[in-house]
């Protein structure tokens, strides 16, 4: 048995990749589009063109496959079984057969699999690192195999504090909970978000804002806002860091801040690309 199924098998760890099979069922043209647009953005390029693209814990594919439609050679790797199937299962409906991307299984947490990989322009890890169970380590890893003027793109779960290891609790009781109850108690949880933002939005007579929180949610990096849900309540491990502490760990490995998103993010997270 594979260290990762047993970590599942204990409840150590949430099955992301069973969610983003499910998300792959409502992934259109439109959705891919967004991540390609948020995921320029950031970088602050029109294309990939000549490029090469390393993509740790790929989940979905998403963003893996926006990469390769961006012109990049693309070699994508997850520790979850699940999400390499949905990733796959992406380059098989949109470049089957194709060189130019290779998809394996791997882990951030393993040093010698980082190096082995080669070097590359830009590599991505969004909301990923944070749930290795050894973040530091696997922010140290995720710098490894950029190349010199290479770009890093990470998210990491922002610091709140008591609010941050009061998530933790729930995220681990969601995952010791039998499998049918998993469901109903992410509703639970995020009911009173949703009951204060529904009624926020009937108050100042714009209620049709809060429906379109849900129903035109792929907007928001091109995912499913349910996906999103229980990505989140169910999303253990979970670590979490303040901007700085980001931004001295890559400073003083020879990184520069090119850009950042980091305000009002909550306890959502905070983004960074920095350049080698």
């Amino acid at each position: 048995m594979s260290a990762h199924a047993i970590e599942i098998e204990q409840r150590e760890r949430f099955e992301f990749g069973q969610n983003w099979s499910r998300f792959l069922d409502v992934l259109d043209d439109e959705r891919i589009a967004r991540a390609r647009e948020s995921f320029c953005a950031m970088l602050e390029v029109a294309d990939l063109q000549g490029k090469s693209f390393l993509d740790i814990g790929s989940g979905s594919g998403l963003f893996s496959l926006a990469a390769r439609q961006l012109g990049a050679r693309v070699h994508s790797f997850d520790y979850d079984p699940q999400s390499v199937a949905c990733t796959k299962e992406l380059r098989r409906r949109y470049f089957r057969n194709d060189s130019q991307w290779q998809i394996e299984e791997g882990s951030a947490l393993d040093e010698e699999y980082l190096k082995s990989l080669g070097e590359f322009d830009v590599v991505y890890s969004w909301g990923v690192l944070h749930h290795t169970g050894d973040m530091w380590r696997a922010l140290a890893n995720a710098a490894l195999p950029i190349a010199a003027g290479g770009k890093l793109f990470i998210a990491i779960y922002n610091d709140l504090g008591s609010r941050s290891r009061r998530w933790k609790t729930i995220k681990k009781i969601y995952n010791s909970l039998p499998r049918i109850l998993r469901s109903p108690f992410a509703g639970v949880v995020m009911a009173p978000a949703e009951l204060k933002a529904m009624a926020r939005a009937i108050v100042i007579f714009k209620p049709d804002e809060y429906v379109r929180g849900w129903t035109r949610y792929n907007a928001n990096r091109g995912m499913s806002r349910w996906r999103d849900v229980i990505d989140w309540v169910g999303g253990y491990p979970y670590e979490f860091a303040q901007p700085e502490e980001i931004f001295d760990f890559f400073r003083t490995r020879g990184f520069q801040l090119t850009k950042m998103k980091c305000g009002g993010v909550g306890l959502g997270c905070n983004e960074f690309v920095f350049q080698k």
